[in-house]
């Protein structure tokens, strides 16, 4: 069988060599869906004999389904520009595609974060399991503008090896993006009627620094796995304080990241 990977991409110059380098032994087709980059992302998958595809920003999980919408292959591995295939990895999907008696058509894949240039091992930060190989009409993302994820009926097969989540390159990287996820992130539980309370803006993030470094073994990460436990608690508290600013002024709802900007 065939196998397409899919990408949205925006502004992704830096990462994107990475990615398509690490698939190339194994994809039959690249598909990637842009947002209006204007850097070299398209020179660069261009390189790589990607299809690349203009697409105004849909949100997260719609953006995700256009691109595997023009996939032609059977299988489809969705990714995103930041994430890098391990070699182990790459030899277990091209067993799997190649594998006319495999019954599963939907996996989860094991993540391992690399942060500052480091992989990161505990705090939460890796072993998680994310739904991105599968065969082409056995789902579909949801709707999320954010965390957004892949609604299946099939079975669901589960596969160790591990993609390389490199989330950010440094902490101007993080800040970067910082702003972007907390007010998505708001703006989200805004459509769930979550709420905004003294102790989530407050408590939360405490258990939240707690959690990481000392139940989940952040520390054995060293200097990098406390900034992470610094810096994901206090991402806790902007986002139930950004919610709370959504509620005492709605229009923000209505004029802000329309278009996951």
């Amino acid at each position: 069988m065939t196998l397409t990977v899919s990408i949205i991409t925006l502004n992704e110059e830096k990462n994107l060599a990475r990615t398509l380098e690490s698939v190339k032994k194994f994809a039959d087709e690249i598909v990637i869906v842009d947002s209006g980059s204007t850097d070299k992302t398209e020179e660069i998958a261009k390189n790589f004999n990607a299809k690349f595809y203009f697409q105004k920003w849909l949100g997260y999980g719609p953006q995700r389904n256009k691109a595997i919408e023009l996939a032609s292959s059977e299988w489809v591995l969705n990714i995103d520009a930041d994430e890098e295939i391990s070699e182990e990895l790459a030899k277990k999907i091209a067993d799997i595609k190649d594998d006319k008696n495999d019954k599963i058509d939907v996996f989860k894949i094991n993540f391992m974060s690399v942060c500052f240039g480091k992989k990161i091992k505990h705090g939460g930060w890796s072993n998680s399991y994310r739904i991105r190989l599968f065969k082409k009409n056995s789902g579909r993302f949801n709707e999320n503008n954010v965390h957004e994820e892949f609604i299946t009926n099939s079975h669901i097969g589960k596969i160790n090896e591990y993609i390389l989540h490199h989330s950010y390159s440094d902490l101007e990287d993080y800040f970067t993006k910082f702003n972007k996820y907390t007010t998505l992130g708001a703006i989200e539980y805004y459509k769930k009627n979550k709420k905004a309370s003294l102790v989530s803006i407050v408590l939360n993030p405490i258990y939240k620094f707690i959690r990481m470094y000392f139940f989940r073994l952040g520390f054995l990460d060293g200097l990098e796995g406390f900034i992470l436990a610094i810096t994901s608690s206090l991402y806790t508290m902007v986002k139930y304080y950004k919610l709370k600013e959504i509620y005492g002024n709605n229009a923000y709802i209505k004029e802000g990241f329309k278009n996951g900007d």
